[in-house]
């Protein structure tokens, strides 16, 4: 059984992943979101899909609460260990640069950067020999791939979790913590609909969410410190 936190877990890919890890029963999951209604949504139906699942859906604010509270409550129902961290978070502005103000590229570092930083370390006592941490970044913040007009902020500060991803499966290789990073191309989303009207992915949420669930699961038996593009395009 792993103890899985998940973040960003009220809509999109995390909604669906939390779906994909309740469903053997084997895993206990807190998953945390700032809409307690969505929350609420999501877990009413886990309990359809599996009326005997573990989990915890508290309403947090991974960039402006204050952690003392929940890492108090993390301790307690996962025994003072966390097995998997899925750092999911996140939000989007598309709008072109010279429009962009600089509380759009604060806004974006604080919900897509400095949030995970704040939850990582907050967590980082309880994270334990094994663990596996999952940072979910972009292809727009990936090196070398195309890029979109509207991004720049977003992707700039996709790029800075992916070079923390980096620097941190470093840091805490000693801790025998792997550290990796899937950088996403686009799924069928909320935030994709309401940043880019009309355009329709070929990969569904629900797809995306399964395949960061395996991912966080199995996929710190292969790698370490590594941003993989999960996308159908070439970089």
């Amino acid at each position: 059984m792993a103890n899985i936190i998940i973040t960003g877990a009220s809509s999109g890919v995390g909604f669906e992943a939390v779906l994909e890890l309740i469903l053997s029963g084997d895993h206990q999951v807190i998953a945390l979101a700032r809409s307690e209604g969505k929350l609420a949504r999501l877990h009413e139906i886990a309990l359809g899909l599996n009326p005997n699942c573990t989990l915890y859906p508290i309403a947090f604010d991974i960039v402006h609460d204050d952690y003392h509270d929940l890492v108090q409550f993390i301790a307690d129902r996962f025994n003072g260990r966390v097995d998997i961290l899925i750092n999911n978070a996140g939000m989007l502005i598309n709008k072109p640069f010279a429009e962009l103000l600089e509380g759009d590229f604060v806004e974006m570092i604080q919900s897509n950067f400095l949030g995970h930083v704040r939850i990582t370390q907050a967590l980082l006592p309880l994270i334990g020999v094994n663990s596996h941490i999952v940072n979910i970044g972009s292809m727009g913040g990936f090196q070398g791939s195309a890029k979109f007009s509207g991004l720049s902020a977003y992707s700039a500060s996709k790029a800075a979790l992916h070079t923390l991803t980096e620097c941190l499966a470093a840091e805490l290789a000693d801790r025998q913590i792997k550290v990796n990073c899937l950088a996403l191309g686009s799924a069928q989303t909320e935030m994709l609909e309401k940043a880019f009207p009309g355009y329709e992915s070929p990969v569904m949420a629900f797809e995306m969410g399964k395949y960061i669930a395996d991912f966080a699961l199995t996929g710190h038996k292969f790698f370490n410190g590594k941003i993989i593009p999960v996308a159908l395009s070439t970089p």
